[in-house]
């Protein structure tokens, strides 16, 4: 048998492979857990906390290596990885400079800290595929910007719309997701507050003004300074959860429009590269909508998770943060991986007009029967119209013929051009204008 693997991902397709996965991987929190204990000691020298050198002396012990597994194991005792990671920084920095490390923090002053790092790298990461997704919904909507096709309410057929209103709005979600990711990915903060967040322990050490040193131990992890400690106050992780659901749930309407629209019997979209199947070598499977939306279904219950640990009693809490790590990384994980595959879906994706066309007459002209009700009224009146709209229809299915075979057989509709009245692409309303507007947004 294989050496068992953690973490590889065997049941977790849609992250698997994604830059995400490796952004959230054991040993990415191991270096962000490194980076956050060296920056806090290089902080504090700047400010005169700690002798010349220490800051470079811990930065280049935390280089490493460091044993992944047994850190893992030796966390079990204190509830945490920062216990056992702070003895061996501290054994693998020189003599001299060793009791600089971890000097006045507490475990979740480095736990947050570098939750939020690792939250930073891999929202970079979602941001890059979001911009692919985004130009390529914009190509599609300018290229299908007249392309007319159904218009689905309560699955069934409403009045005629276009592709390229469509891919449009899937754009428009996009870019919000974009928008509220950038967001938030700027505003996280470091952590650092002490004990009980009150940065007593640092002016016990000497700083004149402890209230600095949070703002210098941001400045050397390109984070954004806190006001407060907030070992409590848990906005920055509900920012997360808010975000990244939001995203999730916005690639997974793009997702479940093209299960919709890929289906044999309506196949006006396909992907790009299907995937196959184990048992019938005919199908090519919509398999990257699939893992978007599979992720979708997961991420409101993830973000419900750290929504619920807003609730932190006391100073610091117990069981509210420890909480928090595997639902979050979870989410970055399920996120980076439906960018990912939204990007290669959009740019892949297959439109089919003449399917949409051929869709648009399943319904024999009355897909358009809004339009002729107005038209109508304004020839026949509004009851005359609507009891010949009502006699008409059924005969349609019925005898199989269509609305405009139908109305052009109608004595007082003779000289009225009832094929341009029952057109389907002559009734797609402002859907042009609409799609221009919203490709202006940048």
């Amino acid at each position: 048998m294989t050496p068992a693997h953690s973490d590889a991902g065997l049941l977790s397709p849609g992250w698997t492979g994604s830059p995400a996965a490796s952004a959230t991987g054991d040993d990415a929190f191991l270096r962000a857990l490194l980076d956050a204990e060296a920056a806090l000691t290089r902080a504090q020298e700047s400010l005169g906390l700690a002798p010349a050198g220490a800051g470079a002396a811990v930065t280049e012990a935390a280089r490493g290596p460091y044993d992944v597994r047994s850190l893992a194991e030796r966390a079990r005792s204190g509830g945490n990885p920062v216990i056992p990671l702070v003895a061996d920084l501290t054994g693998a920095t020189d003599a001299a400079h060793g009791p600089y490390v971890h000097r006045g923090a507490t475990s979740q002053d480095i736990m947050d800290t570098a939750t939020m790092l690792v939250a930073v790298r891999t929202l970079d990461l979602v941001l890059a595929d979001l911009d692919r997704t985004g130009s390529a919904l914009a190509r599609r909507a300018a290229e299908h910007r007249d392309t007319p096709m159904p218009g689905r309410t309560l699955t069934q057929h409403a009045v005629p719309t276009t592709f390229g209103l469509k891919a449009a709005g899937w754009r428009s979600l996009v870019l919000d997701a974009r928008d509220r990711v950038r967001t938030v990915r700027d505003a996280l903060p470091a952590q650092l507050g002490g004990a009980a967040g009150t940065l007593a322990a640092f002016t016990a050490y000497g700083a004149e003004d402890a209230t600095a040193l949070p703002a210098a131990y941001a400045r050397e992890l390109g984070l954004r300074a806190p006001l407060l400690p907030w070992h409590t106050l848990r906005t920055p992780i509900a920012d997360l959860a808010g975000c990244l659901a939001f995203t999730a749930g916005a690639l997974g309407k793009i997702a479940v429009d093209v299960l919709t629209l890929a289906r044999t019997e309506i196949a006006e979209v396909a992907e790009g590269r299907g995937g196959g199947s184990s048992a019938m070598p005919h199908k090519a499977n919509p398999v990257r909508a699939t893992l978007i939306a599979a992720a979708a279904r997961r991420a409101p219950q993830l973000a419900a998770v750290l929504y619920g640990s807003l609730a932190a009693e006391d100073e610091r809490p117990a069981g509210a943060w420890h909480a928090e790590w595997e639902p979050l990384r979870d989410l970055l994980r399920l996120v980076g991986g439906a960018a990912r595959d939204a990007a290669e879906l959009t740019e892949g994706l297959r439109v089919h007009p003449d399917a949409m066309r051929a869709n648009l007459g399943r319904t024999h002209g009355l897909i358009v029967s809004e339009r002729l009700s107005a038209e109508l009224s304004a020839l026949l009146g509004r009851a005359r119209a609507k009891e010949l709209l009502s006699a008409l229809a059924p005969r349609t299915w019925a005898e199989g013929r269509t609305l405009a075979e139908l109305l052009a057989e109608e004595p007082d509709l003779r000289g009225v051009d009832v094929d341009d009245l029952t057109d389907p692409a002559r009734y797609t309303g402002s859907a042009g204008t609409l799609t221009d507007r919203a490709l202006e947004r940048r």
